[in-house]
Parts: structure tokens; C-alpha cells; sequence
């Protein structure tokens, strides 16, 4: 990135960072980074960690994966307690944080049928609201700009995350579509 910021996408669990982070990696023309999905490649299911190792034994493993992922730049998006980790804390208050948010109504048909392990109980959406009332205060406080991804094409928070991006970091955006970002664009 132009002053060596990245770019890293908070928020609840089923608020699109991933599929978010991506695209504006894309239109920003810098590489793109998923720290659930590099726990993955690295030691294995998020689930069967939490199963056989625990919550801490993950939480040490994605301090590192984080702080990997944001070191190396560009755009990232960090798995939704990344943030409780004040050395993630301090680490991010370097670099561009996009908060991400979603209603509990529109997260309730994304997380439906998933593998995480924090909503496997019997009722995934109680724990939801629960984890993220107790996160929303340290996501509010490392944002820098919040979107919300309940309504309308993701393309258009796509388009906005990146262009504020853009203006901060000093760079130009690739245009729209250009990246075969999918079916969205192309409506």
C-alpha cells in the first residue's frame, strides 16, 4: 500500500468481511488476506481447534495469524473476536480498520447451517446477539469508518469501503468490474 497501512475489515460473524474484503482487495488492486482462512490452511478446522485444543489455544494461534496477515499488508479480514486480543488492538490502531454490520434479520439466513463453533448451541441467533452486544464496544472503538451490509447489493458497500480506502491511503482504484468481481457487477 502506498504509506504501508492495510486495510482490515472487523465486525460480527456473517457481516461479509470476507466476501467484502475481497472485492475492495480487488478494486484497491492489493492482495488479499482472510485470517479464519489461513488458521485453516495452517493447523486445520476452526471447529475441530475449538474441539480438541480450546478457545485460548485458537485465540494464541489467531493473535499470530492477525498480526501475519496485517504485517504483510494490503487488505485483510479478521475473524469476528479477533479484536478482544489487545495486542490485535494495538496492532490495528496502526492501520485502516472497516467495521462491518449487519441486522440480526439478514445475518440469520448467513449463518444458518454453518460451522461456527461459538453458535453451536441450541440457538445460534441468541448467541449471535449475545457476542455481539459484548463486542460491539471494542468494534466501535478501532473503527475508522463502519458500513452496514443488511440492505442493497454488497457491491455498493463494496464500492464505497473502497473509495474511502482509496482516498486515505492515497491510491487509485481500479475500476469497477474490471476484476470479474461476478454476477453483481455485471447487473
Amino acid at each position: 500500500m502506498a504509506d504501508g497501512r492495510a486495510v482490515c475489515f472487523i465486525g460480527p460473524m456473517g457481516a461479509g468481511k470476507t466476501s467484502i474484503g475481497r472485492r475492495v482487495a480487488k478494486r484497491l488492486g492489493v492482495p488479499f488476506a482472510d485470517t479464519d482462512a489461513a488458521i485453516v490452511r495452517a493447523h486445520g478446522p476452526i471447529a475441530e481447534i475449538f474441539r480438541t485444543r480450546g478457545e485460548s489455544a485458537f485465540r494464541e494461534i489467531e493473535r499470530e495469524a492477525v498480526r501475519e496477515a496485517v504485517e504483510a499488508g494490503g487488505v485483510v479480514s479478521l475473524g469476528g473476536g479477533a479484536v478482544l486480543a489487545p495486542e490485535t488492538q494495538r496492532l490495528l490502531a496502526e492501520h485502516l480498520v472497516v467495521l462491518l454490520t449487519v441486522s440480526e434479520r439478514t445475518v440469520a439466513s448467513r449463518i444458518r447451517g454453518g460451522r461456527r463453533p461459538l453458535l453451536a448451541g441450541e440457538d445460534p441467533m441468541a448467541e449471535w446477539r449475545r457476542i455481539g452486544e459484548e463486542r460491539r464496544p471494542v468494534y466501535e472503538r478501532l473503527a475508522d469508518r463502519t458500513f452496514d451490509t443488511s440492505h442493497g447489493p454488497l457491491r455498493r458497500v463494496v464500492d464505497d469501503a473502497a473509495a474511502w480506502a482509496a482516498e486515505r491511503l492515497g491510491i487509485e482504484l481500479s475500476p469497477a468490474g474490471e476484476h470479474g468481481e461476478g454476477e453483481e457487477n455485471a447487473r
